[in-house]
């Protein structure tokens, strides 16, 4: 099972602030911390004593720091790559290299007698991290995770973040990935339109946003990046990262009728297993309400996303669920009762056939 984990910036934020919210999500159980020093390397003396107090905190209530960092940073502190006791005395559970090496010098930090991780940078792609394997290093200390991208239209191609984080589930390595609310007030940079790691989840409410990036099977670990999100906001990720139930948020047609309510919003559906690539099929509703009545309505062509039932003049199909995945005729059969979400088609497409699902009103 995967972790959650919150973002603190201690050059932009005071000390007391940062525990509160770090004592909020250990409560809440989130585990990781993610920090960064590349934008406070002009000060070194205050940044260490900054970063330590608050790193040494989430230690005391049992939650592990990354810590973004580059080759410039290691020449501003006179860091080695062959010794680590300064990470190792800041308290950090692993060195984040934003930035890497040539392979050969991350395969070597992470042989440090400290236990140090030393987090990879998916979003590199090419073969970095068959670069680092190759030069002998202990996989047991390797990580990875995506950056995060705060202008628009900066996010990665979701297809490109999810090969890339394939090239490091091929290595069994543990991977993670950022995600981003409105309600966050402080990150590490000028410009903030949300700090996600792909730009499909900049039109996603953050409870979506987890979903996405959890239906992957690529991401292990999820990161919210700005910091100071309200408690409840907190909890409510919390649920979603844990739930095994992917929901999908919809649009209801004007004239859906009251017992069609009842079927889009039964508490579980099963994706049939049968695959057709053409709609995905959700039957137990047909046997739950067979005796009840579907009349003809709203039997225009049917588009990707788009919710049917089946009615009266289906024959045995009546009263099933169907959710459209590629455009086709409606043969008169097929009542249209509802939309998936727009930004919610890219959950759609991660669906897999015998998964459950749930369907909820678009907020």
């Amino acid at each position: 099972m995967g972790e959650l984990g919150i973002s603190i910036y201690p050059s932009k934020s005071n000390l007391t602030e940062m525990k509160d919210y770090i004592a909020q999500a250990a409560e809440i159980g989130y585990q990781r911390i993610f920090t960064s020093m590349l934008e406070v390397a002009d000060n070194p003396s205050e940044t260490i004593g900054r970063f330590k107090e608050i790193i040494d905190y989430g230690n005391q209530l049992g939650m592990k720091t990354s810590l973004d960092v580059n080759p410039k940073l290691f020449a501003k502190f006179g860091i080695s790559y062959q010794d680590l006791q300064f990470f190792s005395d800041l308290g950090i559970w692993s060195v984040r290299l934003d930035e890497g090496f040539t392979g050969l010098e991350e395969a070597r930090m992470a042989m440090n007698p400290f236990g140090i991780l030393i987090e990879l940078n998916i979003s590199r792609g090419q073969h970095y991290i068959d670069m680092v394997v190759d030069f002998g290093a202990d996989k047991n200390r390797i990580i990875g995770s995506h950056n995060f991208y705060p202008q628009a239209y900066t996010g990665l191609d979701f297809d490109y973040f999810v090969q890339t984080a394939e090239q490091y589930k091929s290595h069994h390595l543990r991977t993670a990935a950022f995600v981003d609310s409105m309600n966050g007030s402080v990150g590490p940079w000028p410009v903030s339109n949300l700090m996600v790691s792909t730009e499909i989840q900049r039109q996603l409410p953050i409870t979506e946003q987890v979903q996405l990036l959890k239906m992957t099977d690529v991401i292990d670990d999820i990161i919210i990046s700005s910091s100071f999100l309200p408690k409840e906001e907190l909890a409510a990720i919390y649920h979603v990262f844990y739930s095994t139930i992917p929901i999908l948020s919809v649009h209801l047609a004007k004239n859906v009728t009251e017992v069609e309510k009842d079927v889009i919003f039964t508490p579980l559906h099963m994706y049939r297993g049968d695959y057709s690539g053409y709609m995905i099929r959700s039957s137990e509703t047909r046997i739950a309400y067979k005796d009840s009545n579907f009349p003809t309505h709203g039997i225009q062509s049917l588009k990707k996303g788009d919710i049917t039932i089946c009615n009266n003049a289906a024959g045995q199909y009546k009263g099933e669920l169907q959710i459209v995945l590629k455009d086709h005729p409606n043969d008169g059969s097929f009542n249209l009762v509802g939309r998936i979400k727009q930004n919610n088609l890219p959950i759609l497409d991660l669906l897999k056939p015998w998964q459950q699902f749930k369907l909820q009103i678009s907020s």
